[in-house]
């Protein structure tokens, strides 16, 4: 019966296919790929299959040599870019003309090179051949137009620029003066080495990031997408406000499986930001809210965005560290976004959906809580200390057989071949953005470049902690405005992570803390692809939609800037108490930032008071133990207060 009334519910209100896909084609150019047919689309949905089974097969089963796994992870995808990706908005979205296949041909064989004959390239110390030179120059063209076509124009452009540093470094002013290096090196160094294109980044892309891509592809077409919307909407539907709560719910669950802000509001935000409107909320609300929860989930444990694996691999922790590290940052920024959707609703009287359209918890978990074993699958083999390409290969594994549980869960084969090649679909932008900033990972590791940047800003700011962290947030958002979160977090962890280090902050906290401005950029103005979506979804203005984002996740600005002054946060030097205060003073003070946003709590509050509770709430997300406990007994006196006068304006009005 549930099911039925969801199911209805869900039709209602989603927006049709076509519209999704041109949406998401508007801001993510990772999804203008071709939709082949016949014979070309034959041919590549064998070579995605290929791709998802090689990658299944070196996690589960084999450990493969380093640059022999990013080599052909490269080869796979580099090739598929070229058929599925036209060269031009105007290229046709149906067919791949004949010099797309060469191009494929040719980036794949490139890649391949390296694979087949890198053991004889190392014994020889990497010294080109004549002809390897030009195998160079060709692989960086072709990666970068490939990168071009399914990343934009930004990332091909940086990736260009650190290149000609490289060679034109002698003519650069002042303390980014180098002695320049010739072709030869620079292609000895970028191509046929572990440094430049196939370093750390493409390895990373290559296992980890690529397997939790295939998890999810394999969860969403055993039905786990309509299942987190169904507990969401029987969870917080009928609540004030209930659908914008939805949203919250719903982005945040697959958010942390899916990884890319845009693609999550275009997922979920096609069902709740409909709802949303339906029970009042102002369209360009609605979509800030959508956006704000959907980007939110690259910072959401167990599985985060792929940057998170990224860090792992520089850092050369375990992953389940870093995870646990951002449990309580990604508890206050949901709760500073359900905050803000619930006094929102409280001050406007906005009610929930009619109890008649919801389903039931307990049903929906009866038909669809399967689909939760594997996510619990992971948890466990990561606790466990599996690797986190073991334990994404545990849960494909997972998926696969808790589908058969049920049957409308269970994966046919064409929702198999589906799966494999979503799968491997969804890896190519990550491959070719990591393939791209191996260029700019490389130029730092050649040059140096990186370790002058960070000794500069430390100069700049005079040594002092805060004016750096200033400069790195707003490094991260800018960068942000065209580059990938995986890209620009690569990019700020080179460059300016080890400027935050020098000045004495944990490693962790200095690279999480790039890691979420890179995320955060999907909200701030004026390019902020997440909120764009949200607004294209909504039929809102574009810019106000992006200003509300910002406001609404105004608290997760300062949380970043908490945790590197006191990593306690982070799980970092734990003392209970003081953990404990520093949570309970967090939390505090997101709700009343946003009340004092709003101009809410329990009732309308004077513009003084509005001022009052800004000024405590800042105060409350701080660092400082004493500063904590002080706002936080203001800021419980104060809620107490507005709930009496509150009472009190209500009797005198009976």
């Amino acid at each position: 019966m549930a099911e039925g009334k969801n199911g209805g519910l869900i039709d209602s209100v989603s927006l049709d296919e076509a519209a999704v896909t041109g949406l998401i084609e508007k801001y993510d150019a990772e999804s203008r790929f071709r939709r082949l047919s016949g014979w070309q689309g034959r041919i590549i949905t064998v070579w995605l299959c290929a791709m998802t089974l090689f990658h299944l097969y070196s996690a589960g089963f084999t450990t493969l040599q380093v640059v022999t796994q990013r080599s052909v992870h490269l080869m796979f995808a580099a090739a598929a870019v070229f058929v599925l990706y036209p060269a031009t908005r105007r290229g046709s979205k149906t067919s791949a003309p004949w010099y797309d296949w060469i191009l494929a041909a040719a980036a794949g064989a490139l890649s391949a090179y390296i694979a087949v004959f890198f053991s004889v390239i190392a014994r020889r110390g990497a010294a080109p051949l004549p002809y390897e030179i030009w195998f160079g120059v060709a692989a960086i063209v072709l990666i970068v137009e490939g990168g071009r076509r399914v990343v934009g124009n930004v990332l091909p452009f940086l990736a260009l620029f650190f290149l000609a540093y490289c060679y034109f470094g002698n003519y650069a002013p002042g303390m980014f003066q180098i002695r320049g290096y010739s072709v030869s090196r620079i292609i000895q160094h970028m191509y046929l080495t572990p440094e430049g294109i196939f370093g750390v980044a493409l390895g990373v892309s290559s296992t980890f990031v690529i397997v939790f891509i295939i998890f999810g592809a394999f969860l969403s077409e055993s039905g786990g997408a309509r299942f987190f919307n169904e507990l969401a909407l029987a969870i917080a539907g009928g609540s004030p406000g209930g659908p914008a709560k939805v949203a919250v719910v719903a982005s945040g669950l697959l958010g942390t499986i899916n990884g890319s802000s845009v693609a999550n509001v275009a997922t979920t935000g096609t069902f709740t930001i409909p709802l949303m409107k339906r029970v009042g909320y102002p369209p360009y609300y609605a979509g800030a809210v959508e956006a704000c929860a959907s980007t939110g989930g690259q910072l959401m444990p167990p599985i985060m965005g792929a940057g998170a694996f990224i860090m792992s691999e520089f850092l050369g922790i375990p992953y389940l560290t870093i995870a646990a590290a951002a449990v309580i940052p990604a508890v206050l920024y949901y709760s500073a976004i359900f905050t803000n959707v619930h006094i929102r609703a409280m001050k406007s009287g906005f009610k929930g959906l009619p109890k008649e359209q919801l389903p039931i918890v307990a049903d929906v978990l009866k038909r669809d809580g399967h689909l939760l074993i594997p996510i619990v699958v992971i948890i466990a083999a990561l606790l466990m200390k599996y690797t986190p390409l073991k334990a994404g290969f545990t849960g494909v594994v997972s998926v696969f057989a808790v589908s058969f549980l049920r049957p409308h869960t269970r994966m046919s084969f064409d929702k198999i071949v589906n799966a494999f090649t979503e799968g491997a679909r969804g890896g190519l932008g990550v491959a070719m953005a990591c393939a791209l900033v191996g260029f700019v990972v490389g130029t730092s590791s050649l040059t140096s470049l990186g370790l002058n940047i960070s000794n500069n800003i430390i100069s700049i700011s005079g040594g002092m902690l805060l004016p750096t962290l200033i400069m790195s947030m707003i490094a991260g958002l800018v960068l942000g405005m065209g580059l990938p979160t995986t890209a620009n977090y690569i990019v700020c962890s080179t460059i300016i992570a080890p400027a935050l280090i020098g000045m004495n902050v944990k490693p962790i906290a200095a690279h999480l803390f790039v890691f979420y401005f890179g995320i955060m950029a999907d909200l701030t103005p004026p390019v902020c692809l997440a909120a764009f979506t949200g607004a294209g979804i909504a039929g809102a203005s574009p810019a106000k939609t992006g200003i509300t984002a910002t406001r609404i996740a105004l608290a997760s600005y300062l949380l970043p800037y908490v945790f590197v002054y006191n990593p306690m946060l982070l799980l970092e030097g734990v003392v209970p108490f003081d953990l404990a205060v520093l949570a309970v003073s967090a939390f505090l003070g997101v709700v009343a930032l946003a009340a004092a946003l709003e101009g809410w709590a329990f009732r309308m509050l004077r513009p003084w008071e509005r001022v009052a509770m800004g000024a405590a709430a800042l105060t409350a997300i701080h660092h400082d133990i004493k500063l904590s406990i002080v706002s936080s007994v203001f800021l419980a006196g104060a809620f107490v207060y507005f709930v009496k006068t509150n009472r009190g304006a209500d009797a005198a009005k009976a």
